[in-house]
C-alpha cells in the first residue's frame, strides 16, 4: 500500500477559518503532560503467564472456552477440538504461521481422512471462498495480538485471510501465541502505531468471544449475528 499525499490542506483550512472569522494559528498548541495516566499502569507489571491468567478469567465473562497447550501438542489439540465440536467442515486463511506451528498436514490431509472438509481461503475466487465460509462449521485463525483485560483477539486482514472466516462459520477457533498477549487496548494501539507507521491493513478486527446481542429487552443472546461458540487456544511459544 503506497503512502498518500495531502495537498492544499493549508489553503482549505485557511478558507474555513476566514469564513468563521478566525485568524490563522501559526504555532502548534503545547503538548500536555498529564499527571495521571492510568491507561499505562493497568496490568503493566504482569508477567506473560499472569496475563494468560487474566485472559482465562475474562474468557469466563465473554462465554469463551480457553485452552492452554504447547507447540508440540498444538496439532493434536486442534484435531481433538475439531472432532469435539462436530467436525464436518473447516475454513482457514493462507497464513504462514500454520506451517510454522506444524498444522499444514492436519489441515490439508489429515482432516480429509476423517471425512472433514477443509478449505483454505482462495483470494483468486473470493465468491467461492465466501460460500465455503458460509457453510463451514469451524473457522480457524491465528491471533496477531490479544488483549488480556478484555479477552479480545486482534486480526490484521489481507487478501489471503478473508474477514468472513471469523464471522460466517458456526464456531470460531482462535490460536493465540502467548507472545502476542498484551495487557489492554493501550498497549495494542501503541504496538499497531509502531508496526503500521507507513501503511495499515485493509481492516483490523477486534473480536471478543462469540457473537453477543442484548438489544431486545436487555436479554443476552449469543450467536445472533456471528459464531455461536468461540474457543481460544493459547500456545506457550515463549
Amino acid at each position: 500500500m503506497s503512502k498518500g499525499t495531502v495537498t492544499n490542506d493549508k489553503a482549505f483550512l485557511q478558507q474555513i477559518g476566514q469564513r468563521l472569522g478566525r485568524s490563522e494559528i501559526r504555532t502548534a498548541p503545547p503538548s500536555r503532560n498529564w499527571n495521571f495516566q492510568p491507561q499505562h499502569n493497568v496490568l503493566k507489571d504482569k508477567t506473560a503467564d499472569e496475563l494468560v491468567q487474566v485472559l482465562e478469567l475474562q474468557c469466563q465473562n465473554i462465554h469463551t472456552r480457553c485452552i492452554r497447550t504447547t507447540t508440540p501438542y498444538l496439532e493434536s489439540t486442534i484435531q481433538q477440538l475439531i472432532q469435539e465440536y462436530g467436525g464436518k467442515s473447516v475454513v482457514y486463511g493462507k497464513d504462514s504461521r500454520f506451517e510454522e506451528y506444524g498444522l499444514t498436514t492436519l489441515l490439508r490431509e489429515t482432516l480429509s481422512q476423517d471425512d472433514i472438509e477443509s478449505y483454505e481461503w482462495d483470494d483468486k475466487d473470493q465468491h467461492a471462498a465466501i460460500e465455503q465460509a458460509e457453510t463451514a462449521n469451524i473457522g480457524i485463525a491465528i491471533s496477531d495480538m490479544t488483549l488480556a483485560e478484555s479477552g479480545t483477539v486482534v486480526l490484521y486482514s489481507d487478501q489471503h485471510k478473508g474477514r468472513t472466516i471469523q464471522f460466517l462459520p458456526m464456531q470460531s477457533f482462535f490460536i493465540i501465541p502467548k507472545s502476542t498477549i498484551v495487557p489492554r487496548m493501550t498497549q495494542a494501539a501503541m504496538k499497531m502505531r509502531e508496526r503500521f507507521s507507513e501503511s495499515v491493513p485493509s481492516c483490523v478486527n477486534f473480536i471478543t468471544g462469540p457473537s453477543n446481542s442484548a438489544d431486545i429487552e436487555l436479554n443476552l443472546v449469543i450467536g445472533v449475528h456471528g459464531p455461536v461458540r468461540a474457543v481460544y487456544i493459547v500456545v506457550d511459544d515463549i
